[in-house]
């Protein structure tokens, strides 16, 4: 583990793993740098695997007040840390890869969540009612109103899950799931955002992921300038870390 310090002060840790040109990997929501060893460890034959902490998670710091451009510049000062060439964001780690405008050389989105025809509505009051959960002192509640609300699974999963020491480690991160609300905003498709990124982009999904994770990939790629799009067999919201290997290597190297 290595540290780099941000432009608040906070201490962003990251892994160097693996050789080749270098790779940042941006996490999603509910992920610290830990959950995606496989990934880490497939990508690592081909990559310099970047593996970093977004803030409030795993080893990195935290430094009130957050905003979402201290997440810009977390991802800035790994990436002058480390030169690393390319990046891939998962998830709601999109907005902060196509927010923080850097240049890398070619980038890739796993399934952005923009919010496109069919998917289902954000949660009433979700922003209001995460920082309500987490200022009361019960992260719990804010861990059940994104698995059962915002992603839809039913309350018997989020029962089975505190029964693990799962459920330890997503209250700790509990308070990130208000980082992730603020960087989607209001969930829609940024077109005007996408329009202004110049870096080469392949907008990826999974083909077992619900039609609207689907199109958010599609119209994502149809906005940037030089946007591509490819869907591939996997799982619910994700792909395999051999195909997500597979993949990158085809489109950036």
């Amino acid at each position: 583990m290595q540290k780099v310090v941000s432009n608040d002060g906070t201490e962003i840790a990251y892994d160097v793993v693996g050789s080749g040109p270098g790779l940042i990997l941006v996490a999603g929501a509910f992920t610290e740098r830990a959950s995606i060893t496989p990934y880490v460890e497939a990508l690592s034959t081909a990559f310099t695997v970047v593996n970093y902490d977004r803030r409030g998670r795993g080893d990195s710091g935290d430094t009130a007040p957050y905003s979402v451009e201290r997440e810009w510049e977390d991802l800035a000062a790994v990436r002058a840390a480390t030169g690393a060439r390319f990046a891939c964001a998962f998830s709601s780690g999109v907005m902060v890869l196509l927010q923080a405008g850097l240049s890398f050389e070619r980038q890739a989105l796993m399934e952005p969540p923009f919010r496109t025809e069919g998917a289902p509505p954000v949660p009433e009051r979700y922003l209001e009612r995460l920082q309500e959960f987490i200022g009361s002192g019960n992260p719990g509640g804010a861990v059940e109103l994104f698995i059962c609300e915002a992603v839809g699974q039913p309350k018997e999963a989020v029962d089975q899950i505190r029964d693990t020491p799962m459920w330890a480690s997503l209250e700790a991160m509990a308070p990130t799931l208000v980082y992730d609300a603020l960087q989607l905003g209001d969930n829609a498709v940024p077109t005007e955002l996408l329009k202004s990124i110049e870096t080469p982009t392949l907008a990826l999904f999974s083909n077992a992921s619900p039609d609207w994770f689907k199109m958010s990939a599609r119209e994502a790629a149809a906005a940037l300038p030089h946007g591509t799009v490819e869907g591939h067999d996997g799982t619910f919201h994700t792909l395999s870390p051999e195909t997500l290997t597979q993949v990158l290597v085809g489109y950036l190297v």
